[in-house]
């Protein structure tokens, strides 16, 4: 062998003499079953959230499963993230509406527009001007 190709004797190595046998480490024994004989299942039942609720907003509307709100025969693309979910909408000027997901505003959209326009970033840090001094 060349230099630096020769190695020592490990003890990661095993050597079986007849009759026998290798003995996995003990460490291993989780990974080497199946995922049903690992599971126990919760004591607690599952309950899904509330819908959520837009009391201050025109209409709730579920967001379809490609991920627009529809409107009568209008079709206002939103994502597909919201897919499934439920959506308040609010007129704020007139025939411009303001799209909510909970406590968030998510966007806008008019009368020509067929699509939300994303809103101020909600979590923008608000910093105020600094006075001179």
């Amino acid at each position: 062998m060349g230099r630096g190709l020769s190695r020592p004797a490990s003890s990661s190595r095993v050597i079986l003499s007849s009759g026998d046998q290798a003995k996995p480490n003990p460490s291993h024994r989780a990974w080497m079953r199946y995922p049903a004989g690992l599971y126990t299942p919760s004591a607690r039942a599952y309950s899904p959230p509330d819908e959520p609720e837009y009391p201050f907003h025109d209409r709730t509307v579920r967001v379809t499963q490609c991920g627009r709100i529809c409107i009568g025969r209008r079709k206002i693309n939103l994502s597909v993230v919201f897919a499934g979910q439920t959506v308040g909408i609010r007129e704020v000027s007139d025939q411009i509406w303001l799209v909510s997901f909970m406590d968030f505003d998510l966007g806008f959209f008019d009368q020509d527009e067929d699509r939300v326009e994303p809103a101020q970033n909600p979590f923008l840090l608000k910093v105020l001007p600094m006075c001179p001094v």
